[in-house]
């Protein structure tokens, strides 16, 4: 596997520190990874933003570190969401064209794109087919440039891994694979390590990021009691530190033939805080975990 980390980690987000591109491609180097995953929005590099001039600057900072760029992220939902004179599912696509043709630029192989949400004021198969009918667009388009989508596990649309099989059967892309997760299969309650044996071999990417889920409970001065509430909350924490069983996740990989890349993520509140020494020390827990087990 080549292990990444992703510049959304250190963009400022989620109230961390942030750092500028170049800055975050040089210390996942400092770091130890070979590769990186650029967010393709701001700060890090928007399409709006990735003139000749600012992709050079990358190039030359991934040159300068020895460092890939397998993946860009892209942050899409195609249900098309927002009134129907706009033409928001059209926007989709072009944004992942130019994903695509950034992610050239730089020499990726993967642009990681989402699915669509649910919308309660449609049926399901509605924005079913719509989803399948844009990645499809998208990923014809993409295939000019030679780039493979993946789909993560993120939105609600194919979040179930038997419904995200299903889903990319129906796109029927050759340039359309998974960016398969374990942090939305171990919230669910699936089986870790068969989920990820059977979606294997439709897998080139994996995004990793460990979480604990805390209990919530309101209290109830008339009974004097508490009620049990749900779902739980949920907090991020350095990786290995969480409840998501990961040696069943990368197991099933594994078995099921995985062999691709594999990216630390931190984008919600890390434990510790987010000040840069809190996140180096994820970072770097992250790689020594993956190494531990000669993954």
């Amino acid at each position: 596997m080549q292990h990444c980390l992703f510049s959304i980690s250190y963009a400022g987000l989620w109230g961390q520190d942030r750092l500028s591109l170049a800055d975050f491609i040089r210390r996942a180097a400092d770091l130890g990874y070979t590769g990186v995953m650029i967010a393709g929005k701001r700060p890090h590099l928007s399409p709006l933003d990735a003139t000749p001039e600012r992709l050079g600057e990358v190039q030359a900072a991934l040159a300068a570190t020895g460092l890939s760029c397998p993946v860009i992220a892209g942050y899409t939902d195609f249900s098309g969401t927002g009134p129907p004179m706009v033409p928001v599912v059209e926007m989709q696509i072009a944004y992942v064209e130019a994903l695509a043709r950034m992610a050239a630029a730089l020499g990726a192989r993967y642009v990681r794109v989402f699915t669509g949400y649910e919308r309660d004021q449609e049926p399901l198969i509605h924005t079913w087919e719509r989803v399948i009918a844009s990645l499809q667009e998208s990923c014809d388009r993409a295939a000019a440039c030679g780039i493979t989508l993946c789909l993560q596990n993120h939105h609600d649309v194919g979040v179930c891994s038997q419904t995200m099989a299903a889903l990319l059967a129906e796109i029927d892309r050759p340039n359309c694979r998974l960016g398969f997760d374990a942090w939305s299969l171990a919230l669910r309650g699936e089986d870790l390590y068969e989920a990820a044996r059977r979606l294997a071999p439709m897998t080139a990417i994996t995004t990793n990021a460990d979480y604990v889920r805390l209990p919530r409970a309101r209290y109830l001065p008339r009974l004097e009691n508490y009620e049990a509430l749900t779902p739980d909350l949920v907090r991020a924490v350095p990786f290995g530190d969480g409840d998501i069983d990961y040696d069943a996740f990368f197991r099933g990989l594994c078995d099921g033939g995985f062999d691709g890349v594999a990216t630390y993520e931190m984008c919600a509140p890390l434990r510790g805080g987010g000040r840069l020494a809190n996140l180096d020390r994820a970072a770097g827990q992250y790689l020594a975990w993956m190494r531990q087990r000669g993954w």
